[in-house]
């Protein structure tokens, strides 16, 4: 409803991972050409790690958009928590390979006779499995075990995990060391600066139509990278309500004083609004056994509680806009 108003064609801030909207940051760039090198040299197994709402899943489509493009077989799994079966069934038939029998024996010769012909047809093929923090130590042994499906020179299946920073502690499990040896290339996605922020934003309303891409004012922009703490999903949060707000108020550019308003609505302001990326590494003390130091557990807490919290908090906004209007 705010589009006119603002001179836009669409949602800007949608929170659907389009790939069409992805800000390439420094560290996007990085990761996606990590991806995309390990697929075409046939690297076998690739890591890919980032914090809630960084935008590892519209990373994920936009390397899924190029393979398809490049017409690379694709398998995804963005459920993971299956039974090994199902895991199978699941990623058999996302290849398109026909399979009656669903012993697991039986499919493995299936998906290894189909690997060797595109091998021979001089073709690729790629199994990404997104949310890979919740697969149980037994399908993450499963799927390492698919990278014995070679030649002598080259992995027949190159895969893609991806998932949170769990994923990674749990791969430092001792029962889990011959997957880890696996893995020949990491990726992370991380948290936006105050400048990226700014990119992030005016990229978005320019992809949706919007001329003018200074939407937001400058103390706006900074407000945002405040709550949102670099997080591209909390940004889009903020963002939309904020236009929201500021079309029923009928103020353009949208101020600081609705996006805090925003803020406060969503509980951003329980914490010290400063953002991660802007905090140096050795200001973070370690936790003596590995664990995360005290406050990135409370910034992952806060993130967690807000997850949890949205579908309740959008009503009262609705009825705040409706009170507004």
């Amino acid at each position: 409803m705010y589009k006119k108003f603002f001179g836009l064609k669409e949602n800007p801030f949608n929170v659907n991972p389009d790939p069409r909207y992805l800000f390439l940051t420094q560290h996007t760039q990085e990761a996606l050409a990590c991806l995309t090198y390990g697929i075409e040299t046939r690297k076998g197994f690739i890591l890919l790690t980032g914090e809630v709402g960084t935008g590892k899943t519209t990373l994920i489509n936009k390397l899924l958009e190029w393979l398809h493009k490049e017409r690379v077989c694709t398998a995804f799994v963005f459920n993971p928590r299956l039974s090994v079966s199902q895991f199978f069934d699941f990623m058999m038939n996302d290849f398109g390979i026909p399979c009656e029998v669903r012993q697991k024996g039986q499919m493995l010769m299936k998906l290894n006779q189909w690997l060797l012909e595109r091998y021979q047809a001089g073709e690729r093929a790629v199994l990404i499995v997104d949310e890979a923090q919740n697969l149980s130590p037994q399908m993450l042994e499963e799927i390492r075990l698919l990278t014995n499906l070679e030649t002598s020179t080259e992995k027949l299946l190159q895969i893609v995990l991806a998932g949170q920073p769990e994923l990674e502690q749990k791969l430092n499990q001792p029962q889990l060391r011959q997957l880890r040896q696996r893995i020949t290339l990491r990726a992370k996605t991380r948290p936006l600066t105050v400048e990226e922020t700014r990119g992030y934003i005016q990229e978005r309303l320019r992809i949706a139509g919007g001329e003018n891409t200074d939407i937001f004012s400058p103390e706006a922009v900074e407000a945002v990278h405040r709550f949102a703490r670099g997080i591209p999903r909390i940004t889009n949060l903020l963002c939309e309500h904020a236009l929201v707000s500021s079309f029923v108020d009928h103020q353009n550019p949208v101020p600081a004083e609705i996006v805090e308003e925003v803020a406060k609505d969503f509980e951003l302001d329980v914490l010290d609004p400063v953002a991660p990326a802007a905090v140096a590494p050795s200001a973070i003390p370690a936790a003596a056994n590995g664990n995360q130091s005290p406050l990135v557990e409370s910034l992952l807490q806060a993130l967690n509680t807000l997850v949890e919290r949205l579908n309740q908090v959008e009503a009262t906004v609705e009825s705040e806009r409706e009170r507004k209007s």
